[in-house]
This record gives structure tokens, C-alpha cells and sequence, in this order.
């Protein structure tokens, strides 16, 4: 489970996440959608604990940046920035050793195997194609076994046999328990998979809805984005 309690993040005078507060439930798959500049990458980073941050995190109810909620935690950000002179399968020993974990082995070859890494065993970092990074980036996340996954735009770069092993994982993992959020602006590569949305602009949560509702209101994803995000600028534009 994930809570986030009056998350305020500023640079200098600029807001860049503005009092948010929400939940997301064990087994929940959660969006945070927004146009470019939402806040939504520095809200991944502020719950993953890379920022300095006002309010309060909670990961499976420990405080974010505590030893023990990284241990429940994994994140895969929208940049991948593998060690370059580290291969790929060393990359996972890597993490199974940072987090001390026993009879990973067999968990990161069944990821490699999935993610077609496993003729790329010896590659360097360095060596790897942007798509090749981003595979190795979820496989490193997701060899801890998390309790929590954070996705900052997962999908990029991915080609299609890498996008649709990685929804069946979201699958998996959500029907384990896992709580999964996922920050993303392409609203069609997780239409598919979400259960709660957070739509976001301008550092703050304009709306939430869940699948349910969205469903009942027989608008579909994208048509409630547009319809809060386009109002809301033009309610804004006429203010000025």
C-alpha cells in the first residue's frame, strides 16, 4: 500500500507538486496522467525518495526513504541509466546482492528469459540499445519481488513483444497484491491495465476517478482526460 499525505515539492519559488494527497491500495493498479509538466515524474521521485519533500510518504506503512520501505520498493524511471562497464546479468547480481536477497537466480533468468535479455547476458551496459536499457532497468526493479512498483513511463522504448510481456507482468504482480502506480501521458498503453487515475496539472490532483466510475459514466479514459484537462485551461484562460 502507498500513501502520500500533503506532498508539497517547490524549486526555489516554483511549485512543482502542490499539498497532493492520495492512496493506493494492495493489489490497486493507479495512473498518474498528465500533459507535459503536470508534476507527475517529480511526484515518482519524491515518493521514491530521490527529492526532498514536504508532507508525508508511507510505503506498506513505513516513512519512504526508511531502509525498510526500500526494501518493499521498485522503480523503474523514465530514463534508464544502467552501470556501463557492469553486463546485464551482473547488473542483476548487482541488486540481488545491494539488497541481500537469496535464490534470486532463477527469478532474474525467468525476467531475462521474458524480456528476450537472455542472449544479451555479457553485454555491457554501455553496449545496449535505449530499449535494451529500459528492459534491464523493470528487470532490476522487479527481481526484489516488490511489495511496490513505481513506473515512470514505462512503455518508451519498448518494442511490442517487450510492452506485452510487461502488462502480463502488471497482471501478475496486481493479482499477488502489489501496488502499482504508474506515471505516464500515452493514456492508451495502460487503458488496458488501470484501476484508479490521478489526473494531474499543474502540480495538482484535479481529478480522481476509478475504473468503475469512469465506466458507469460511459466516458472511457481519454475522453474524461480531455474533458478535465481542456476545461481547466480555459478556465484559466479566461481568468487572465
Amino acid at each position: 500500500m502507498l500513501n502520500v499525505s500533503h506532498l508539497t515539492k517547490k524549486y526555489n519559488k516554483f511549485t512543482a507538486n502542490d499539498n497532493l494527497t492520495f492512496m493506493v491500495s494492495d493489489g490497486e493498479t493507479a495512473v498518474l496522467a498528465g500533459p507535459n509538466g503536470a508534476g507527475k515524474s517529480t511526484a515518482i521521485k519524491c515518493i521514491a525518495g530521490l527529492l526532498r519533500f514536504n508532507g508525508e510518504i508511507e510505503i506498506c506503512g513505513a516513512k519512504n526513504k526508511s531502509v525498510e520501505a526500500k526494501r518493499y520498493l521498485g522503480y523503474i524511471p523514465e530514463i534508464p541509466a544502467p552501470f556501463e562497464l557492469l553486463t546485464v546479468w551482473e547488473h542483476m547480481e548487482f541488486i540481488a546482492r545491494a539488497y541481500r536477497l537469496t535464490d534470486w537466480e532463477d527469478r532474474a533468468k525467468e525476467l531475462m528469459r521474458r524480456f528476450e535479455l537472455t542472449d544479451k547476458r555479457d553485454k555491457l551496459g554501455k553496449e545496449l540499445s535505449k530499449g535494451m536499457q529500459q528492459k534491464i532497468s523493470i528487470c532490476c526493479a522487479l527481481v526484489i519481488d516488490p511489495k511496490v512498483v513505481l513506473f515512470d513511463e514505462p512503455f518508451v522504448g519498448l518494442d511490442p513483444h517487450a510492452i506485452k510481456e510487461l502488462k502480463a507482468m502488471l497482471n501478475e504482480m496486481k493479482a499477488k497484491g502489489t501496488t502499482i502506480i504508474i506515471s505516464t501521458h500515452m493514456l492508451d498503453s495502460v487503458d488496458d491495465i488501470w484501476d484508479r487515475v490521478f489526473i494531474m496539472m499543474n502540480g495538482k490532483i484535479e481529478a480522481e476517478r476509478s475504473r468503475k466510475q469512469v465506466e458507469e459514466s460511459g466516458e472511457n479514459l481519454e475522453e474524461l482526460f480531455f474533458g478535465i484537462t481542456e476545461s481547466k485551461t480555459e478556465r484559466e484562460e479566461e481568468a487572465e
